[in-house]
């Protein structure tokens, strides 16, 4: 379990899509075949400031995060200063930074989809379900939106043949000990982890206002 690191890359560029996770994926399968079966490999989506219109602007603190075995740095390394061309947009990564899992008390995920579970109630529990089958005892609520409701987010993947919405929300996981928290950091929920989803990652600021079931209390920041 101890052998999945974080490997780190700046990001330079102006814009990006704000759906740009299957892209990317397609992108970086094409510099490297063996990403796209990389086993134990999860890739957070790029950060950035939303304009509303389906685009970001990116920052000088966007990064993009392979989460992956340490056997494999030798593999993705060579990612460092290539040039990659996600539809119109182009961006450069910089040398990476490895990072190690750190057990924090808690964690969020932008997205996480869990197929056949779209409503925030039913979500929550199948996520529930999940942490028990990985045996972590802890909180998890779902964030809050601007108008307060659950924070429901969709993730649109074009294909040459047809294109499809992934739905999920995102979740915060709290009361985590150290061990858990890896673990959870580790496997992450549900699906889609290539394209972003499931990605878990410090909560640096947190209210405890949210508990499993209770979606509408949560006034966590995300």
């Amino acid at each position: 379990m101890n052998n999945i690191i974080n490997l780190v890359f700046p990001v330079k560029g102006n814009i990006l899509y704000a759906d740009h996770n299957h892209k990317l994926l397609g992108c970086l399968s094409q510099k490297i075949p063996q990403i796209h079966d990389l086993e134990g490999l999860a890739i957070n989506t790029i950060s950035g400031i939303p304009d509303k219109q389906g685009n970001i602007s990116l920052t000088p603190y966007s990064r993009l995060y392979l989460r992956l075995p340490v056997e494999a740095i030798a593999l993705v390394y060579p990612l460092a200063g290539q040039t990659l061309t996600i539809g119109e947009y182009q961006i450069k990564l910089g040398n990476p930074e490895l990072q190690t899992i750190k057990g924090v008390e808690s964690l969020k995920a932008r997205l996480v989809t869990i197929k056949g579970y779209t409503e925030p109630g039913t979500f929550l529990q199948a996520a529930y379900r999940q942490l028990q089958a990985l045996e972590i005892q802890a909180n998890i609520g779902i964030p809050a939106n601007d108008e307060g409701n659950p924070k429901r987010l969709t993730l649109k993947i074009n294909k040459p043949k047809r294109s499809y919405i992934i739905v999920g929300f995102s979740v915060i996981v709290s009361d985590l000990s150290e061990e858990d928290s890896i673990k959870l950091q580790i496997h992450g929920l549900g699906g889609k982890r290539r394209l972003g989803c499931g990605f878990f990652y410090p909560n640096i600021r947190v209210r405890k206002s949210y508990q499993r079931g209770n979606y509408h209390a949560t006034n966590a920041i995300s």
